[in-house]
């Protein structure tokens, strides 16, 4: 079983920066893939950014080059940094990992990150 515990997310303006962490409960160099997804009011959950153990990234093209994926591997924390952030960037983002699989069969709770124009 791995624990995935989101923090980070809260109401900004248009523009603004927010980091979200990710708190793994188990060493997160033995995760075969993690991630970021969300989930806006009305709409399937979608992916945002993608990080694989040997360190491949993968981006929704509606965040390339305003979002970036990261982890601390000391620390066992996923972290994804969202700069120039947009209303159509509310949503509920969930952390996602994949033990032993490269799909995701763990999920954290998810954090509301809300932006305002």
């Amino acid at each position: 079983q791995v624990w995935l515990v989101e923090s980070g997310g809260g109401s900004v303006q248009a523009g603004d920066s927010l980091t979200l962490s990710c708190s793994v409960s188990q060493r997160i160099l033995e995760l075969s893939v993690t991630g970021w997804y969300r989930q806006a009011p009305g709409k399937q959950r979608e992916m945002v950014a993608r990080l694989t153990v040997g360190e491949t990234t993968r981006y929704a093209d509606s965040v390339k080059g305003r979002f970036t994926i990261s982890r601390d591997n000391e620390r066992n924390t996923l972290y994804l940094q969202m700069n120039a952030l947009k209303p159509e960037d509310t949503a509920v983002y969930y952390c996602a990992a994949g033990l032993g699989t490269r799909s995701y069969n763990y999920w954290g709770q998810g954090t509301q990150v809300t932006v305002s124009s």
